[in-house]
């Protein structure tokens, strides 16, 4: 009897349907964790932003607070949706396997219990010695004996191949309903939360319906709110450039070079620096990003650009800054109508810390990481507390959302 092909078979079905299980469960776990992140945010948002709606924001700030709170709730419900998706095809293929499984139950049982009939009737020991002492030869009664042990060892493969299949399906029926209530809850969630962001659509209508009605004026505090940060940012550009200059010349190196010529000691901070890209904490305890790194529309002129070198962080009143690495300080800034920024090199990188209230640091000290190195200044006014974060490589800018861990 010839049985391996048909259990390598059998072999290779299961290890497949496992290796796919896995897979799915990996993208399932995956996307939970993006569903927590996004309500994590929300929680954030909602703590940071809108805990105190009595304080008189401006219209401008409110649409860019509204704007970002929408953003993350479609990504939420974008996630949920994608999770919903995957756990359909899950209890879908979970439904075909079982129906299949039945099918194989039932032909396993069948062909079990016919063997057991056969086996009962040919089960005396005469009958067996009756089989073996008719061979006509030695070879022939030897390859009868073989026989029978192949047919009992067969047997009994049968027998516990019909329990595992039986385990299999039961495990399965239990996958199948959790699946099933994980859905549905996934399904209700996403329901809450639909509802929700339709109700923000509509308060984020309202406000850009007052907002047209006077849009050149706030298009130009637009631009001139931009004017104003590029002026800071020219400033911290041309610092950079010196910085780089003085400390190549010190070194005895060309000054127009727009790279820091570094000391073995240098070297090996930015090593360390970069070792810890995407690792490095945030420089609040507790915000979100309101503006990201990069050219982005402005949210209440789509004509205008915001040309942001860093992100912007909204935070609690009082909260203060910490360095996001070891270094040492190498400017505290101050420029007439704006707030202090501090500067923080680590070998040839920088951390720039803009909209500081107070400065707990002067120029030179050594600071470790998550030193308190000042406070972020709130707006009266607005009642905003915002951080602006950069971080340099040499004099160009780089995306902080890489180098802070889960920004």
């Amino acid at each position: 009897m010839h049985h391996k092909p048909t259990y390598i078979f059998i072999f290779l079905c299961f290890f497949l349907s496992v290796s796919i299980a896995n897979s799915q469960s990996a993208k399932q776990k995956e996307l939970e964790a993006k569903r927590q992140k996004y309500q994590n945010e929300l929680k954030q948002i909602n703590a940071l932003l809108f805990s105190d709606r009595k304080k008189e924001k401006s219209l401008v700030s409110l649409v860019e607070d509204l704007n970002y709170k929408i953003s993350v709730r479609r990504n939420l419900i974008r996630i949920t949706n994608d999770q919903a998706n995957l756990l359909t095809r899950e209890i879908n293929a979970n439904q075909n396997e079982i129906t299949s499984l039945r099918n194989q139950l039932k032909e396993l049982k069948a062909s079990y219990a016919d063997m057991v009939v056969k086996s009962y009737k040919s089960k005396s020991e005469q009958s067996r010695v009756m089989f073996l002492l008719s061979s006509d030869n030695f070879k022939q009664a030897y390859k009868r004996l073989q026989y029978i042990k192949q047919y009992a060892n067969y047997q009994k493969e049968q027998g516990e191949l019909i329990k595992a299949k039986t385990l299999k399906l039961q495990e399965l029926n239990t996958d199948l309903s959790r699946q099933k209530k994980d859905k549905d809850k996934l399904v209700l969630d996403n329901k809450q939360v639909k509802k929700q962001l339709e109700v923000e659509l509509r308060e984020q209508e309202d406000l850009m319906a007052s907002i047209r009605k006077n849009l050149s004026n706030y298009t130009s505090q637009a631009r001139q709110k931009q004017q104003e940060i590029n002026r800071i940012d020219k400033e911290i550009d041309r610092l950079i450039r010196e910085a780089i200059a003085a400390s190549n010349k010190k070194a005895g190196k060309k000054t127009s070079s727009s790279k820091f010529v570094l000391t073995p000691e240098a070297k090996a901070l930015a090593r360390n620096f970069e070792s810890n890209k995407g690792k490095l904490p945030w420089p609040v305890q507790k915000g979100v990003v309101k503006v990201r790194y990069g050219k982005q529309p402005s949210p209440i002129d789509r004509t205008v650009s915001i040309n942001s070198q860093g992100v912007k962080i909204a935070t609690e009143k009082g909260t203060k800054v910490r360095a996001v690495f070891d270094g040492v300080v190498s400017q505290i800034l101050v420029i007439p109508n704006a707030n202090p920024v501090v500067m923080i090199r680590h070998g040839n990188y920088i951390t720039v810390y803009k909209n500081m209230s107070k400065i707990y640091v002067k120029k030179g000290d050594k600071v470790n990481t998550k030193q308190e190195i000042g406070e972020v200044f709130t707006n009266r006014s607005t009642g905003e507390t915002m951080l602006g974060f950069g971080v340099y490589k040499d004099s160009k800018t780089q995306n902080p959302a890489i180098w802070v861990y889960k920004m």
